[in-house]
Parts: C-alpha cells; structure tokens; sequence
C-alpha cells in the first residue's frame, strides 16, 4: 500500500486545458478511487539525452499533479546497465529541472527496489507463477508463436517450486554464464497478446551497474519492475505512451499476481514531428557517428540541443499545451514549435543590431572624430524594457546584400544613388562603390543628412529602407552559427530500398558565418535575469532570433540562431515586396 508520503491531498481545480486522462481523473476522483490522490511520476531509462517527445510527458505529468494539487515523482528505471551511465543520469535531472517540473525530495532509482523486485519474484515462484527456462532467446522467440499461431510451452514450464527456487537462487550466486537461463512468468502462451505468452521477469547479465555496482548478475525486465516501482511509490496514474497500451494486460497481471497496491496505467499518443527523428538508437547514432557535434547540438530534438539553439522552456511547455493529448497516433508540423518559440521570444528579447556579412561603409561628411550616442529601444512589444545608448560614428558596418550595383524593380535598399534610413540613426545616400581588384565591392562611400536624426527630415521627405548597422570602431567580432532542419524531408525515414535515414540529412543544416560584427551592448556575458536559466537570447534586427553560445569568451562571441523571423526578407530577392 502507499506510504505516509502519498497520502491524499486536496485537490485544485485543473487549470489546463481538459483531455481525456483529466476526465479519466476526475471520474476517479468522483468515485474515490485512490481515496482522491493524484500522484504521477516520470519514469526516463537512463540510455540516453530527452527529447522533445519527453518534454511532452514531462509536462503532462508534472501539469496533471500540479493542477490536482497531487504529487510527482522522477523515477530512473534503470534496470539495464549495459545501456545506462551516470552521465545520462545527470543529464536527464537537469532537462526535467529546466522544463520546469518538481519532484521536491522525491527522485527515485528501480534500482533502489532490487531487493523488494527479487523478494517479490519469489514469491510468485513459490505460487508457481514463474519458472526458470532454460531457452535461449532465440528459442524463446521461436516458441512464443506469431500474431495468428499460438506459442508452445517451454519444456521447463513445469519444474517443480522447488528446483524453480533452487536455480534462481543459484542464477542469482552467479552459477551460470550469461544468457543461459531466464526466470518467466507462468501465464498462457496461447494468448492473443505476445506480451502474455510467459514474458521474461529476470536475465543473467553479468554488467556492472552506476548505482549498484557488481552487487548483482541477474537484472529485471522493464516490464516486471515498472509496475512494481509505481506501486512501491503509491502512484495512482501511471502515464506512457500508446505502444505500452499491449504491456498493460502484463502491468495488471503482475501486480495482481503479488496482491500489491494497484495504480491504473493509461497511454496516450507519443509525439511525432516532422522533419525530426525521435528514435533513441537513432539518436545516438547520429551521435557516435559524428553526424552532429554532440547531444546538445542546436539541430538535435533533445532538450539540451533546444536549450543551446536558443529555446525557452517556457516556449516548449507552450507547445506542448497547443498540441494536447490525444488516444490517436499523429505527426505535428515543426513549425508548430517555432511559432511557439517566436511567440514567447518576440515578447521577451532584446533587439539588438548584427551584421552577419559586413560591408563597410564610410561617411564622407562626418566630423573627424565624432562619436554620437542615439538611443535604440530594447524590445517595442515591451515598454519596460528600456532603452540603451548606441555609438555612431563616421564608419560602420551594414549588411552586404543591402547594396546592389543594379537593384531589381521594389528594391528599397542601397544602390548607387540611393537613400535610406539607418536605424536609430541617419539617413544616408550612397555616392560611390569601391572594388577590390576582382571587382567585389568592398567599400560604400556615402553622404548623410544631418537634420534626419529623427527619421523625418525638415523637408517632409521619407525614405521606405531603413537598415540595420554597427558602428565599426566599436563593433564587436563574432561568429554566427545559423541552423537549419537537421533533415531534408518531412519523414526522415523515407528513403530508396537500401539506404538508412542518413541518407535525408540537410547537408545546409549548418551554416557558420565567421567575422561578424555586433554592437557593443551584446559584449555583456553575465546572465540575463529575465531568464530562468540565464541564457542571452536578442533578436538581431531583420535576421532572427538568436541566443550566446557557451563556447563564447569575452574576445570570441559565438550566436546561435533559433528560429528565423517570418519568411518576408527572401521575398525581397525577388523584388515582390519591399525591403
């Protein structure tokens, strides 16, 4: 039965948005199932980094807890230490840290259960509900049958309880080389589902464990610790995925078999989006193979690669609330996810100004020397953001693709001859191009107008271009990482006969612009405040959203970019709309 620690709780009244396992809560809660108690859990392997798709059990079960006034567990089920390290382990506490969820003083291992599962398996063997087998795992598969044929018995299925004890216990001494025995459940292996046809509860695999060390040589099975673990902590709604839904016949099964406290276990769809892989094999893969620079690359769906791209957690748990639970399997559009991380970042971050591909520009009628230092609000969506003092100077840095030699019909940029407005700044008209001997310009030679400081000029004239810019004395170098979809096509896995999902990687995933030139406010590396983790996320004007990079120092500023703006500037190219 639960301990004191999950005793109820009064309930609030949920603020999320109803799905079907709220209303499955409620009617439990109406009838006093559980003695109206919400406890969920969160129960990761430890074999590799979260994903996005975890993000959206995370903050399902965290949310159901939160807003019954229940409670929430982070429970490692490490059960297979051939898979699982400690660095996963700390990984994985600081993602669910940083979506948000709180465990309090309740963070758990199945590893803390051993002796409980152990004590526990035999007691079914001495209720002749398991039997140790002797079948490798081939034969095993081999017996089990197919969808349409049933299995056939092991011949060991009927071993006395005795000898059953006798060679589990030896199994447990280390007597026999790995995989050559196994303890199964005795239940029918005529069933019409494979997960009841005598599933294995314990292998011999002689695998030293992170938290356990060489204390054991036989494991349980996932499915015999689960079930096990939720009743131990009292959990009333065990949550996972639809492919689990065929274990829950076994779930009820063991746990009935034992006469123990009994959570209900419910499925809900598992999160699938285009563009995106979220297989943990896959994953690591791509890992292990250098196809991405770790786990926390920017183009990973893990949640330290969404963290470094420039991701809020607040944005994720946004959309995770948009795309709801559901009973049925379905693919979200990635877009989704960078709407919801435009939405949040729109509100929230700095403007600031970056030139990604410089081009120098030199303003003829300035005065030698002059430094003049004009305001540039911090954020418009934010009156109370402020404001910060810019330098302008006589020579700065604007964008290469804002001067054409020849500019197309709704070009509203800089040609020969023409003027715009430069942002905060001036207006200024381009006088002359100046070219390196390949006939690369490389320098603009301008003029500007002095009374145009307010973006309107004594003679009511406006221009309809207004640029970004740095001052060059003052700019800072830095290094622009843009990212892109990690894949080509929308299903990853759609691929010709004979080749893998590699074959759909965006070989453009990855842009690196080096020499770039930032404003000097963003040479500030102390932790923004108006994040919870700290991270520097701005949007560069007319470029996109973008966050520091820890590989920055104070003399290398590395950005990434985490989502684009709407796609309005690639239009320009084809003079269909102003720039």
């Amino acid at each position: 039965m639960p301990t004191d620690e999950t005793a109820a709780t009064p309930n609030a009244a949920p603020t999320t948005p109803k799905d079907f396992i709220r209303d499955l809560i409620d009617e439990d809660n109406r009838t006093g199932r559980f003695g109206g108690r919400v406890h969920t859990r969160f129960p990761p392997e430890p074999n590799g980094y979260l994903h996005i798709g975890h993000a959206k059990s995370i903050n399902l079960n965290y949310g159901i807890a939160r807003d019954y006034g229940g409670k929430f567990n982070l429970r490692f089920d490490d059960t297979n230490p051939t898979k699982e390290e400690q660095e996963y382990v700390d990984a994985i506490i600081e993602d669910v840290r940083w979506l948000g969820a709180d465990w309090e003083d309740r963070l758990f291992f199945a590893s803390d259960y051993f002796d409980q599962l152990h004590e526990w398996a035999v007691q079914l063997i001495r209720a002749g509900k398991a039997y140790v087998c002797d079948l490798s795992a081939d034969e095993i598969r081999e017996y089990r049958g197919t969808l349409t044929e049933p299995g056939r018995e092991s011949p060991y299925r009927n071993r006395s309880v005795e000898e059953n004890l006798d060679l589990f216990e030896r199994m447990r001494r280390g007597e026999f080389p790995d995989g050559s025995r196994t303890l199964r459940a005795k239940i029918d292996m005529a069933s019409g589902n494979l997960n009841m046809r005598d599933p294995v509860l314990y292998r011999i695999l002689r695998a030293t464990h992170h938290r356990t060390g060489d204390k054991w040589c036989i494991y349980p099975m996932y499915d015999w610790a689960h079930g096990q673990s939720d009743s131990i902590e009292g959990i009333t709604h065990s949550i996972c995925t639809l492919e689990f839904e065929a274990h829950r016949p076994l779930y009820d099964w063991c746990l009935d078999a034992l006469g123990v406290y009994h959570p209900q276990q419910i499925e809900f769809a598992r999160l699938n989006l285009t563009y995106t892989l979220m297989s943990k094999r896959k994953l690591i893969d791509l890992v292990k193979r250098g196809y991405v620079r770790g786990w926390d690359d920017p183009r990973m769906p893990t949640i330290c690669g969404l963290r470094r791209r420039g991701y809020t957690p607040e944005a994720i748990r946004d959309f995770c609330n948009r795309i709801g639970v559901a009973k049925a399997n379905s693919t979200v559009d990635y877009g989704l996810l960078e709407a919801c991380a435009r939405e949040d970042l729109n509100k929230r971050a700095r403007r600031v100004m970056v030139v990604l591909k410089p081009l120098k520009v030199v303003i003829e009628n300035w005065p030698a020397g002059k430094v003049e230092w004009v305001d540039a609000e911090n954020n418009p969506e934010d009156p109370g953001a402020g404001a910060r003092k810019m330098p302008f100077s006589g020579e700065l840095y604007i964008e290469q693709d804002d001067y054409r030699e020849d500019p197309p019909k709704g070009w509203f940029r800089l040609g020969p001859g023409r003027e715009v407005r430069l942002k905060h700044g001036y207006y200024i008209t381009c006088r002359e191009a100046i070219k390196d001997a390949a006939g690369n310009v490389i320098e603009l030679r301008c003029v500007y107008d002095p009374e145009s400081a307010s973006g309107v000029t004594p003679d009511g004239r406006k221009v309809q271009g207004t640029l970004h810019w740095v001052s060059a004395a003052h700019a800072v170098d830095a290094e622009v990482r843009l990212y892109e979809q990690l894949f080509s096509k929308p299903d990853p896995e759609d691929v010709p006969p004979g080749q893998d999902y590699t074959a759909n990687l965006n070989p453009n995933s990855l842009t690196v612009l080096a020499g770039c030139k930032a404003e000097p406010s963003l040479a500030d590396l102390s932790p923004d405040p108006q994040y919870t983790d700290g991270i520097h996320r701005f949007q560069f004007m007319r470029q996109g959203y973008f966050c520091l990079d820890p590989d920055s120092t104070p003399d290398r500023l590395v950005f990434n970019r985490t989502v684009t703006l709407k796609d309005t500037w690639a239009k320009v190219e084809k003079g269909t709309k102003k720039g």
